[in-house]
């Protein structure tokens, strides 16, 4: 009789995290491209160019460290 394993089947994926905050959705990146058409009032441009620097700001925000508080910020 063939043993099956049950932890064999695929398990849903987890989003990828970097220390604490975790990467944009495509639901973020789109809308943060869709800010960037707006900043330009709508005019013309290259929805590929839009859709890749929100992508880079938003990484860019998930990636950077965050800040310990200093001892004066910290509530007494």
């Amino acid at each position: 009789m063939p043993v099956t394993n049950k932890t064999s089947s695929p398990q849903p994926r987890k989003s990828r995290a970097i220390g604490t905050k975790s990467l944009p959705t495509p639901e973020e990146i789109a809308f943060r491209a869709y800010q960037i058409y707006l900043d330009r009032n709508g005019a013309p441009g290259n929805a590929f160019e839009d859709w890749t620097r929100a992508e880079r700001e938003l990484l860019a925000g998930a990636l950077k460290p965050r800040r310990k508080p200093s001892p004066k910020s910290q509530a007494a």
